[in-house]
């Protein structure tokens, strides 16, 4: 028996077999939970389909842009009309302008930052609110999102996404207040440097790297395995009484001082 049986995850952000959310769909699929897998527009699905044979369950796939509010009624229909109940929801979904993250914060444009925003912070509360009634059906449902250290330090290169994960962070304890009463946990794991396609775009992504090695308590890079086990237990009833929190998978890096 794995932790998650019986349990309905939606995984939203597998984009390759790199990204993290992948991570964590295989992990919820090792340990037994039926997947719901998105994806943003149509030319992303053969790929699904082709990482989607890996599991061992089919998952259901459907077309999401979590900045269109159309879009995300759509999935709550169909999502309401296949299960009855939601168990876990993952967002693991960020985006923001190459340019904006490349300069200063301060030159930052106002529409890069709105585009950040509403695509990296807003859609945890848009997806969560899209589906709040088959996770307040599931009884103990958790909701868990991806966050990054640049929300709480100065990162270079990373820029306006940096305040886009502040934003995210509190996102995560307003909900959780909001959500409590109706069994539904929020929380956020906050990964250290790994290697993923996305990360590649981010300037001083092997220099993170090799540091973890070099200075973190636990001297090894992280994986998305390792994210997709802290996942499982976000999302088990392990972690039944834990809301609100933002839980590191960093192998320690955070607690050091520089």
């Amino acid at each position: 028996m794995g932790l998650l049986d019986g349990k309905v995850a939606l995984v939203a952000g597998v984009a390759n077999k790199r990204s993290i959310a992948w991570g964590i769909a295989k992990a919820f699929d090792r340990e037994g939970a039926q997947l719901i897998l998105p994806y943003q527009i149509e030319r992303f699905k053969e790929n699904l389909d082709k990482l989607s044979a890996e599991l061992s369950k089919p998952p259901m796939t459907i077309q999401l842009d979590v900045a269109d509010d159309t879009s995300l009624a759509s999935l709550r229909e169909a999502v309401s009309a296949r299960y009855d109940a939601l168990h876990i929801l993952v967002h693991s979904v960020a985006h923001a302008k190459a340019e904006d993250m490349a300069a200063r914060f301060l030159d930052t444009s106002r529409d890069g930052y709105h585009f950040a925003q509403d695509v990296s912070a807003y859609s945890l509360t848009a997806l969560t609110r899209a589906l709040h009634k088959p996770l307040a059906a599931a009884g103990r449902a958790s909701v868990i999102t991806m966050t990054h250290e640049g929300s709480v330090r100065v990162m270079p290169n990373y820029n306006v996404m940096g305040v886009a994960k502040a934003a995210l962070e509190a996102s995560v304890r307003y909900l959780a207040f909001d959500l409590g009463r109706e069994g539904i946990r929020v929380n956020a794991i906050s990964a250290g440097p790994v290697k993923t396609l996305a990360a590649s775009g981010v300037k001083g992504i092997s220099t993170a790297l090799h540091s973890t090695v070099e200075r973190a308590p636990i001297p090894e890079n992280i994986t998305t395995e390792d994210i997709g086990n802290a996942a499982v237990f976000l999302g088990s009833p392990w972690s039944e009484r834990i809301t609100g929190m933002v839980l590191y998978v960093d192998s320690g890096s955070h607690i050091l001082g520089i």
